[in-house]
């Protein structure tokens, strides 16, 4: 497990009880103080073995197991770079909480390799001071916007705020709408799409509607319909990874411009799109400090806004 040209930090040690079972990824995580997505990222350049034997990450470990890691002494793909975005709006701001409006094409925190503006780099830079709980990386961050989703968005100050936000988004008492304008019209107008995703079998970066997928309900409802697209609202009560796009693929009605979900490129040209018409318009919770159920909008962004004029007026 050698890495030429770089030096390296080499660590051994055995799996303790207490994480006998775990995935290799998650138990190399907590007994060298790493992010999953880093502890990931190493497992995947050979850089760990399990009692000698090279290792994937979905392996599970057995207690008392050897595992072996070496760490290279690199510049960190994950490390936080202070850098001011253009575009990310403060929509609210006090000791507790940040609220922001992201716009497409920037990244919540690091990740392996993305190389573009993050949320986490342009809040470091603005001289905010987030919550340290959490990965390195994506400290403060108890909720993700993909690259290209816009919308608004909580991120923590305290540490407090923190926990309890994190919490009542595991709890799902969070209020998450988003407006999508999906190709043609829902049958029925209105639904629950009750679908378990999981990642796609042979495509690492889509995922799928999957029987051993993660339990995935997403609400919708028609606000507009038009001859080419319906505009819908809808209401997660799950957060998996690009959650609504793959439910509304899988109805055979996906977001105007993902052609990564299947969309008509050619009604993405006639409209001027280049990512999916998704946008998180509203974020409504109980403030951390003060208990009161607090609510937080985005408008549309230039490029959506003008997308949904041209389908009103292709009628």
């Amino acid at each position: 497990m050698s890495v030429e040209g770089s030096a390296a930090d080499h660590r051994t040690l055995p799996v303790p009880d207490g994480l006998a079972g775990e995935r290799v990824d998650a138990a190399l995580a907590q007994m060298f103080g790493l992010s999953r997505t880093r502890a990931a990222d190493l497992i995947s350049r050979g850089l760990v073995q399990v009692d000698g034997a090279g290792a994937v990450k979905s392996d599970r470990v057995l207690a008392g197991a050897t595992l072996d890691v070496t760490i290279p002494v690199e510049a960190d793909p994950l490390a936080v770079v202070p850098e001011e975005v253009e575009g990310i709006q403060i929509i609210h701001d006090d000791p507790s909480i940040v609220v922001i409006g992201k716009p497409v094409g920037v990244a919540v925190h690091p990740s392996p390799g993305w190389t573009g503006p993050t949320v986490v780099g342009h809040l470091a830079a603005a001289g905010f001071k987030i919550a340290t709980s959490g990965a390195s990386e994506r400290q403060g961050i108890v909720q993700r916007l993909d690259v290209g989703t816009s919308g608004v968005m909580v991120i923590c100050k305290s540490e407090h705020a923190y926990s309890v936000l994190k919490n009542a988004f595991r709890r799902r008492d969070v209020d998450k709408t988003y407006h999508a304008l999906v190709q043609g019209h829902p049958d029925p107008l209105e639904g629950t799409v009750d679908a378990p995703i999981g990642r796609h079998p042979r495509a690492d970066y889509k995922f799928a509607v999957m029987a051993e997928g993660r339990p995935s309900v997403t609400h919708y409802s028609t606000l507009e319909a038009h001859r080419f697209a319906s505009l819908l609202e809808v209401h997660l009560e799950t957060g998996r990874t690009h959650q609504i796009r793959v439910h509304m693929a899988a109805l055979k009605h996906p977001c105007v411009g993902d052609l990564t979900y299947g969309a008509d490129p050619t009604l993405a040209t006639r409209f001027g799109l280049e990512r999916q018409w998704l946008h998180a318009v509203k974020l409504g919770f109980e403030h951390p400090d003060s208990g009161e159920y607090v609510e937080y909008e985005s408008g549309y962004p230039d490029d959506l806004a003008k997308a949904l004029e041209a389908v009103r007026g292709a009628d």
